[in-house]
């Protein structure tokens, strides 16, 4: 195994962790909010829903980055999802994550009454939110992937289980050692760095020979 592979896997598992915690709260708050006999429900098929919409969008950005002029577009998102989890570290996301989940499993915690609103309602809530927050995962591991499908199936795999067997201990695993989050914002802020040079400079797909403005770069990957 060579040393690019090993970074780019272990890039995709601090990935999928560190961009887990938005995806978690959201879920666990809609839970929470539930009385407790639809809370298990609302947990499942949040997961369902967050696990679906990363296939689809994985397919759509692993198309779209092989368009010549859209890797530069990328690597903006990128930079975008680099400043969402700025702010969610900054702001504490993983702790409250925690907080929500544990809530939303304890049928003596969080709201306790009769139901005051349908699971349908959570759901849709729950999917709202999970499109944004699945498209930053997605992003981030299709732009570590580079065309490669199986690190890009192995990441999408990865994010999936994290989400369905091991949310509340990642949570509690990054609220207690924050240093993980950070860590992981600065290899993103790397390879949205690298999306970005290649975005410009790269001689198939960069918006640079794209446009007549230089001769380009062959960086032989992917995209």
């Amino acid at each position: 195994m060579n040393m690019e592979l090993i970074f780019d896997v272990g890039a995709i598992i601090i990935a999928d962790l560190i961009l887990s915690g938005d995806n978690a709260l959201i879920i666990g708050m809609a839970a929470a909010g539930l009385s407790p006999g639809l809370r298990a429900k609302a947990i499942v098929f949040g997961m369902v829903i967050a696990a679906l919409l990363r296939v689809v969008f994985a397919v759509i950005a692993t198309t779209l980055l092989g368009i010549p002029g859209l890797l530069f577009v990328g690597g903006l998102l990128l930079c975008w999802v680099c400043w969402r989890l700025y702010s969610e570290i900054r702001g504490n996301v993983d702790a409250k994550a925690e907080l929500a989940l544990e809530a939303a499993g304890d049928s003596h915690a969080g709201y306790t009454g009769a139901p005051r609103r349908t699971l349908a309602s959570a759901l849709w809530t729950i999917t709202l939110a999970d499109v944004s927050m699945s498209l930053d995962n997605v992003l981030a591991v299709a732009a570590i992937a580079d065309g490669d499908v199986r690190l890009l199936v192995f990441g999408l795999a990865l994010a999936i289980l994290l989400m369905a067997f091991a949310a509340t201990i990642i949570m509690k695993i990054l609220a207690r050692y924050q240093w993980i989050s950070w860590v992981g914002l600065l290899v993103l802020v790397y390879v949205a760095g690298e999306m970005l040079f290649r975005g410009v400079f790269d001689i198939n797909y960069g918006v640079g020979p794209m446009l007549g403005l230089i001769e380009g770069m062959d960086f032989g990957k992917g995209h």
